[in-house]
């Protein structure tokens, strides 16, 4: 299992946005594109401006095709569309890609 940590670094006083842009459409398009997304987080640090989340991909070769998959999808293109009306929400963003250990097992 590949585990993907995104990391967005949301532009000042569009988290909220983001967040609804994942609860009310991203999350259901990742599953539609075979991307399991299992934690996500806030910087703690508000000054900050950070979102973090974790997708499951089987291998690198499954997450770059579900991924073309999705940014191709009309309703994810719908979607960013709209809610970036008024701007862009993210500035960068960056992923850091993990695997598990041998000895620790998840329980």
């Amino acid at each position: 299992m590949l585990y993907e940590l995104r990391i967005y670094h949301v532009h000042p006083g569009k988290m909220k946005a983001i967040q609804d842009r994942f609860s009310d459409h991203v999350i259901q398009l990742f599953m539609k594109h075979g991307m399991k997304v299992t934690q996500f987080w806030e910087d703690i640090d508000e000054a900050n401006n950070r979102l973090y989340y974790i997708v499951e991909h089987p291998n690198m070769e499954m997450r770059n095709l579900n991924y073309d998959r999705f940014r191709n999808d009309p309703e994810w293109i719908e979607v960013k569309r709209i809610s970036e009306l008024d701007g862009a929400l993210v500035h960068k963003q960056e992923s850091i890609f993990m695997k598990n250990v041998s000895f620790f097992e998840n329980n």
